[in-house]
């Protein structure tokens, strides 16, 4: 048996439509050894994403076929670990009270990324202890912002954590408060530790391959972008985000991995206060 996260094209689909098929799944999936643990649906969107542990997909499928006719497009293994590192559970969770039971999370995700600047030159300038010492203090603070904020850390990089939000408005507000919090800690310490941070968001099913890959990939690719004390976004946080008042300096980047020029935005952490009518125009493509 394997674990597979399926995608479906379900627009026009109500949440209460998507519910009552996974019902009639769970009512037939014995017949085939199948067992569907849980599912996603982003009714704005239209995509919904069911996870699956079964012999191979194509049994996965007829178990959707028989039971409703709804067959997913695409059809990828994944494991639990990373399914529940990012979307937070691997069966279907119980209603909150008031709650009904096709209230139903919607899988979308943003990525977020800090990276402690010049990392390599302070472990060899302080020495492997102090520079232990200062990573842990980088963790404590993003961490804090995490909880503050719903974000729970994916894994540790090293000099830097990797972080999922079932909200992009939640992540980027982490990301402004993370900056705000190094600023106020670099007051007061001899040795101060700057951040970059890169944000991007998107569903589950990005390609053949990973849970997650481009979004991951470019959210990685963004933070290793941004300059000191900088956060840098993708078009899709811009878009999702609701406002253009925190962001600035679209530019166009060429990116390691990305086949095209790819357009992101600095986000203004240090004055929310002040606001913009416009969104910034994107400039001509230029190497990075």
């Amino acid at each position: 048996m394997a674990i597979f996260m399926d995608r479906h094209e379900l627009t026009g689909t109500t949440a209460a439509d998507v519910a009552e098929a996974h019902r009639r799944d769970l009512e037939i999936q014995d017949r085939y050894g199948v067992k569907f643990l849980t599912y996603w649906f982003d009714q704005r969107r239209g995509t919904a994403f069911c996870l699956v542990d079964a012999p191979d997909a194509e049994t996965a499928q007829c178990v959707h076929r028989e039971a409703h006719g709804l067959v997913a497009g695409e059809v990828v293994e994944v494991a639990l670990s990373a399914v529940e590192a990012f979307l937070g559970r691997i069966h279907d969770p119980e209603p909150a009270p008031g709650q009904a039971s096709g209230e139903m999370d919607s899988g979308h995700r943003a990525i977020l990324f800090t990276d402690i600047v010049g990392s390599t030159a302070m472990t060899s300038r302080l020495g492997d202890r102090m520079a232990t010492e200062l990573v842990r203090a980088h963790d404590s603070i993003v961490h804090r912002c995490l909880s503050r904020s719903s974000g729970r850390e994916v894994k540790h990089t090293g000099d830097g954590i990797m972080a999922t939000f079932a909200s992009t408005a939640a992540a980027v507000d982490c990301a402004r408060t993370i900056q705000q919090e190094f600023k106020r800690y670099n007051r007061g310490n001899a040795e101060p530790i700057h951040v970059r941070i890169g944000l991007d968001c998107g569903e589950p099913v990005e390609d053949s391959n990973d849970l997650f890959g481009s979004t991951v990939q470019l959210a990685a690719r963004l933070c290793a972008a941004a300059s000191g004390d900088h956060i840098l976004v993708s078009e899709n946080i811009f878009r999702e985000y609701g406002t253009a008042d925190l962001f600035t300096h679209a530019t166009r980047r060429r990116l390691k991995g990305f086949s095209k020029p790819v357009l992101a935005f600095q986000c203004d952490w240090a004055d929310a206060g002040v606001k913009r009518q416009t969104k910034p125009q994107a400039p001509a493509a230029r190497p990075h």
